[in-house]
């Protein structure tokens, strides 16, 4: 079956690892390597009693087809989103199929999105179970347009979903039962088509083609079959049913040739081969489905499709009891699950998303979604990083993601996924949609085309269409053919042509639907004549990142003269005595700032002259690694590096560190304030997480993400903010290292490799901070005075304390500390410039912007008595300075 490859290759000497949607399997391998999978009992779970389905939306597919987006809320009150894309299998005009991998073939494992777009799918979701450490083959059967391609694994509680020929949908867990009979009139048992290495559950046998014969069919691409075998087995090429060639204790070095299939025996079967089958004879073939439930035989031919799954999760319209143990899928993940309605009329294909808001549903949250919205019987299918479904927009021509996986917009390589295929013939137009995108930045002209969709709800060429564009308000301008952000809302925007219109909502985006404004550059060197490329990115509250344009970003320069042209920032002068300036970059209010000054970004570690010792360690015992400075690889060749190699298999089922130790237990020294780090990292695609942990002045440990998942090989470039950590310079770099959780694990190479270079750090403080008052200064509540550094100042508003909360006029605390404020009456917003730092907050929102990321605080500013005044605690600590209270006196400390 097709899918791209997966992330976890990480079989190792001693142990493998099977995977089940998510369920890890750590199990010892034989002599060849060949994973066992452990047997299972059965566990029961009832599934939520007081919970809630709302229905939010539904669009149509094609004919037969359509997506619902529902919201479920549990028994406990938490909220998941869930998608149910529910086909019609009465209609004529639509049906479900398997697609496999890449060319219709097993071994080349492909994305959910790009089997739909290989396929001429209208809409799928990600399929079978497959062990991650093996060629990439699912383990349940599969029927791909009524052709058998892979026959169900001798596993306990193994389901699947399947439809006949007639439409009819079946939920069950099936066994295989074959042999091949010899032009002598001799037979043997088939084991199985297409499968790889494994531990039959149940059979006595530890190894799946120990005194085995299988099939291997054109279906399955690999030369190779399988991996790992447990003897040298003996092969026969088959023909057109005539026994082509016969090559005896050797694999034979070619694929499946087409219209062929080869017979691969082992021990007993092999003997078999040797003592009754010879170049040029017939040899019959016998096969069938068993109904382990009935016990009844089935015909592969009399299936459309067949996908295999896991535990069946409803059944006859209740939450069943998990037909295997499912105790390693616990928590609440991205799930997928297929089933039907109690007529057989629908069948149902389920997805609950993981979101920023929700981490996604537990298996017994599932079952009752399930049943709430229709499903009589259903099976779990491959969940968690797998979880991915596409579908085609009314009037458009490809899939997109329905939602974002666990990896983002980014898909996971699986093995097979279930298809939603139109097979209507081309109708009549009947209506017209307006496509793009729904969201605008101001400035941003969007690019919007007339579609159209036929009776069938599948797209119909609307090219010869040329609208009129209108817009319901000014959020949006209209200019021939083209459409542009003005300001903050929404806006109707209506394609008009003769009698015809449709029309389509357009948010322009502000400042309060972004959560971050970044540039490329955070520093650049303060002199006359600097020139540096500054485009700035925002990001949305949906993830999404969009380029910012020029004309919707308004530059303010302090300390400096320059300008912004083209996304170039240019400094044409610096003011006399100016050792820190500040670019910033303000989009509808929300800022983002680049500090320019002497210091610049500078190199902490480039691994060419290492005088320190650096080391390999683990949380786990029995996890490997090393950890040290070598020759890099690529355009590295000529160049140090830190490379890290682990090997984490002997920490399956817990959280795994593999860390590159820097100095000892001391660390090495970052001298002064940092406000960003970048580095270059050689990835190994595992998917890990990668982390570096630090020691700041005042003891604590801070832990900075690199990056959540290493998800690219070759080198790469990772700059990191860290004005949100609240670090106390300076600080100690006591390792930098790889996270492999408990959950998700088996998405996740447990072995690998990645490299270290180049190390910088931008410094601006270096200078910043230079001529910055320090000490310790003294306030009490009501009192119209402050003690810095021993001496009494009047200032103009006392302190309040207000809610727990002491509040202050910013001023006093910059008069003392250094820094200055500027005041926006019209947005009602505070801005605060100290050192590296720029800091928005806004009266009467607890939202506050820092260095360009927004977050978020427990107290908002007030205005009382016409003064306007700032959480004290808030503020001093984001400018770098540390605040106690005294409750007995009602005085606040401030030190710097």
């Amino acid at each position: 079956m097709r899918g791209q490859e997966n992330a976890l290759r990480n079989a190792g000497k001693k142990w493998a690892i099977i995977t089940l949607a998510g369920v890890i399997f750590i199990t010892p391998v034989l002599g060849s390597g060949v994973p066992i999978i452990e047997r299972l009992a059965p566990m029961s779970v009832a599934h939520a009693a007081a919970s809630s389905v709302q229905k939010l939306g539904e669009e149509i597919i094609t004919s037969g087809a359509v997506l619902m987006k529902y919201q479920y809320t549990s028994s406990t009150g938490t909220k998941s989103l869930a998608n149910v894309i529910r086909v019609d299998l009465s209609n004529k005009h639509v049906k479900l199929d398997v697609m496999t991998g890449q060319g219709n073939q097993f071994t080349t494992r492909q994305s959910t999105g790009g089997m739909a777009k290989e396929y001429g799918a209208v809409a799928a979701l990600n399929g079978d179970f497959f062990n991650t450490s093996r060629e990439g083959a699912p383990i349940g059967g599969q029927v791909t347009s009524g052709v058998l391609m892979s026959t169900p694994s001798e596993l306990k509680g193994m389901y699947a979903f399947a439809v006949t020929k007639d439409g009819r949908p079946i939920v069950d867990e099936f066994a295989f039962s074959g042999s091949v009979t010899a032009e002598n009139g001799a037979s043997f048992p088939l084991a199985g088509m297409n499968k790889t290495a494994y531990n039959p559950e149940g059979t006595g046998s530890s190894y799946s083609h120990v005194d085995a014969a299988y099939i291997y069919t054109s279906a399955w691409k690999a030369v190779e079959r399988p991996q790992n075998s447990s003897t040298t087995p003996t092969e026969v090429l088959v023909k057109d049913g005539v026994v082509v060639e016969i090559s005896d204790r050797a694999g034979l070095p070619t694929s499946v040739p087409e219209g062929s299939y080869i017979l691969r025996t082992h021990g007993q079967a092999a003997t078999f081969v040797r003592n009754n089958l010879a170049v040029g004879q017939t040899l019959k073939t016998d096969y069938a489905l068993v109904s382990k439930t009935t016990g009844q035989k089935l015909d592969p031919l009399s299936l459309q499709m067949m996908i295999g799954g896991h535990s069946i999760l409803v059944n006859d319209g209740k939450a069943s009891s998990f037909s295997r143990d499912v105790s390693s899928l616990g928590g609440s993940r991205a799930r997928s699950a297929v089933g039907y309605s109690k007529d057989g009329r629908y069948a149902y294909l389920v997805a609950a998303e993981r979101n920023d808001n929700s981490p996604g549903m537990t298996l017994a949250q599932l079952q009752d979604f399930m049943v709430k919205v229709g499903v009589w019987k259903g099976v779990n299918l491959d969940g968690g990083g797998s979880t991915t479904m596409v579908n085609r927009p009314l009037a458009e021509t490809s899939t997109q993601l329905t939602f974002h996986t666990e990896y983002g917009t980014t898909q996971r390589s699986i093995v097979n996924a279930l298809g939603v295929f139109s097979t209507a013939p081309q109708g009549t137009l009947k209506g017209l949609k307006v496509s793009g995108s729904n969201t605008l930045l101001i400035g941003q002209t969007g690019s919007y085309q007339l579609k159209g969709y036929d009776t069938y709800y599948n797209p119909i060429d609307a090219g010869s269409i040329t609208p009129t564009w209108k817009s319901s308000n000014g959020n949006l301008t209209v200019s021939g053919q083209a459409i542009k952000g003005v300001k903050p809302g929404t806006a109707t925007l209506t394609a008009v042509s003769g009698s015809a219109s449709a029309s389509m909502q357009v948010k322009v985006l502000g400042a309060d639907d972004i959560t971050a404004l970044t540039s490329t550059v955070s520093s650049a060197p303060l002199k006359a004549g600097t020139k540096v490329s500054v485009p700035v990115t925002a990001v949305t509250s949906s993830g999404q990142s969009l380029e910012v344009p020029s004309s919707a970003l308004k530059w303010e320069f302090i300390g400096f003269k320059g300008s912004v042209s083209d996304g170039q920032l240019t400094v044409s002068s610096v003011n006399s005595g100016t050792k820190v300036g500040y670019a910033i970059a303000r989009y509808d209010g929300f800022s983002t700032v680049i500090i320019l000054s002497a210091a610049g970004e500078s190199t902490w570690e480039d691994f060419e002259k290492v005088n320190y010792p650096i080391a390999f360690t683990t949380n786990v015992s029995g996890v490997t690694g090393t950890a040290r400075v070598e020759k890099g690889s690529g355009n590295r060749s000529d160049s140090n590096v830190l490379k890290l190699t682990y090997d984490m298999t002997a920490g399956l089922g817990q959280k795994v560190y593999a860390y590159a130790q820097l100095n000892g237990t001391t660390g090495k020294t970052i001298p002064a304030q940092a406000t960003s780090m970048t580095l270059d990292v050689e990835g190994d695609n595992s998917l890990n997480w990668l982390r570096a942990e630090l020691r700041d002045n005042n003891g604590k440990t801070v832990y900075v993400d690199l990056a959540k998942a290493i998800d690219w090989t070759g080198w790469k470039t990772l700059q990191i903010d860290l004005t949100g950590y609240n670090i106390a310079f300076p600080a100690e770099m006591k390792r930098m290292y790889v996270v492999n959780v408990e959950e998700g694990q088996d998405e996740r190479a447990l072995t690998g490799a990645i490299a270290f270079d180049n190390i910088r750090f931008t410094m601006p403080s270096l200078s910043s901070n230079e001529g910055l008052p320090t000490g310790k200064a003294v306030m009490t509540i009501g009192q119209k005075s402050m003690v810095v550094n021993g001496s009494k100042v009047a200032i103009d508003s006392a302190p309040v304390l207000r809610g727990g909360t002491t509040y202050v006029p910013i001023r006093h605390v910059l008069d003392a500390f250094g820094g200055q404020a500027s005041w926006n009456k019209d947005a009602q917003r505070v801005s605060v410039l100290r050192g590296a730092v720029l800091l928005d907050l806004t009266v009467g929102k607890k939202a506050y912007v820092l260095n360009g990321k927004r977050h978020s605080a427990a107290v908002a500013p007030v205005i009382i008595g016409g003064r306007t005044l700032v959480p004290l605690r808030l503020v001093s600590e984001q400018l770098g300075m540390n605040v106690k209270w005294d409750k007995k006196t009602k005085t606040v400390t401030i030190e710097s």
